[in-house]
């Protein structure tokens, strides 16, 4: 099994892959199951290459890497920009086409009432959006906005994406 991830995260001795805030990993085992828990105003990436089975999860929270140079050079996953492009790149390192992806997106949640001045989550969405048309990539399936909190899990086997909020359950 090939595993990469981000510098900061560990590869386990099972088959359940946790994707810390601020990481991102990718498997091209079938019997991998990547999660990321508790993405509230963070941005939660699957890329899925539907023709070699491999696959990546990522947890990105915040938008731009330039309001933290510092921050980004030490931990470039924290933030969207950077970090999901790496995850692409990791991605297409290992083969992946452009044209065999599908990529769902989970969060950008506004958990917490604060002034909208921040609205995090939004600027997340905007920018996973803005990498996503510049490498000509579409999004396939989301659950993003809301109040809510999620988790995120995706199959390596098939390629499906779980969402799990509150006691729902579903595949986006």
């Amino acid at each position: 099994m090939n595993l990469m991830h981000s510098p900061l995260d560990q590869a386990k001795n099972n088959e359940l892959f946790c994707v810390g805030i601020g990481e991102w990993q990718t498997s091209d085992s079938q019997s991998s199951e990547l999660i990321t828990y508790s993405l509230g105003s963070c941005i939660g990436v699957s890329v899925y290459d539907c023709n070699l089975k491999i696959g990546g999860l990522g947890h990105f929270m915040l938008p731009s890497s330039r309001s933290n140079p510092k921050r980004a050079a030490q931990k470039p996953s924290s933030y969207v920009d950077t970090g999901f492009s790496a995850l692409l790149q990791s991605l297409f390192d290992m083969g992946a086409s452009r044209t065999d992806l599908v990529i769902k997106i989970a969060g950008a949640a506004r958990v917490i009432e604060c002034d909208d001045r921040f609205r995090i989550g939004e600027k997340n969405l905007a920018v996973a959006r803005k990498i996503l048309w510049k490498n000509s990539l579409l999004i396939q399936g989301e659950d993003v906005g809301g109040t809510r909190p999620r988790t995120m899990k995706l199959f390596l086997n098939d390629g499906r994406t779980e969402i799990k909020s509150a006691s729902e359950l579903k595949e986006i």
